[in-house]
């Protein structure tokens, strides 16, 4: 499918946002989202049908499939696309479908993150999936919010987005924005916002013994951001 053409030029370029960086399982555990679901989005999947096996054809397009690896721009991808399917549970053919109009609309390799969808697509994008749905005037106020609510999450420079804020808490209302994912920082990892430390950092520090108290004076942020620094990283070592 055409959308799905990773342009050479741009990894030839080494926008570092375009660089393969995140494995599968890593990208799982920033999104919160499961493995599988990512593989299925990024790589694909067989899946059986009363007809026989069938190909689940990847919905974002990676910058080197042999290697299996995200880039910063398809994790923000995957970030909007979680909003479908987790917050609003839209089928995945549905979603597809919505990815080529936007695609066709805005000839973008990345039209979830598209500066054009942000500002005036997300409204059309929406009536799309509402006609696929057959859904009500509620229902495409309460998807647009959802979408609204990821795309606060992601912050832009230039009109491209630079700066991944991740949920760090299962309730999306919840989760502060303490740490972000940056390509230009601490090779792309999560980095504790207030101090631009790796938030790995903050965690082997806190598992060496040194207290919440300690590592807050320590960076200079309040005792609850050191605790989301340190979440993020434990919750990956329980995956």
């Amino acid at each position: 499918m055409p959308r799905l053409k990773f342009d050479p030029t741009k990894f030839g370029n080494s926008d570092p946002r375009e660089m393969p960086a995140y494995g599968i399982p890593l990208a799982a555990h920033y999104l919160r989202i499961p493995a599988a679901t990512v593989r299925s989005w990024v790589v694909g999947r067989n899946y059986e049908t009363g007809d026989g096996t069938k190909w689940f054809e990847p919905l974002i397009a990676l910058p080197d499939p042999d290697r299996r690896l995200l880039s910063f721009f398809n994790l923000a991808e995957a970030h909007v696309l979680g909003a479908l399917r987790r917050d609003h549970n839209i089928k995945l053919q549905d979603i597809r479908r919505a990815l080529d109009f936007l695609a066709n609309r805005y000839d973008s390799p990345h039209p979830l993150i598209d500066h054009q969808f942000e500002t005036n697509g997300i409204a059309i994008f929406v009536n799309e999936l509402g006609q696929m749905l057959d859904v009500s005037a509620k229902g495409q106020l309460v998807m647009r919010s959802v979408i609204e609510q990821h795309l606060q999450r992601l912050e832009r420079e230039n009109q491209v987005v630079a700066r991944l804020y991740p949920f760090t808490r299962g309730e999306h209302g919840t989760s502060p924005k303490s740490v972000f994912i940056d390509a230009r920082y601490s090779f792309g990892r999560p980095v504790l916002a207030r101090a631009q430390v790796a938030t790995a950092i903050v965690a082997e520090r806190y598992k060496a013994g040194e207290s919440i108290l300690d590592l807050a004076e320590d960076y200079a942020c309040p005792g609850p951001e050191i605790e989301e620094a340190i979440r993020c990283e434990l919750r990956l070592e329980a995956a």
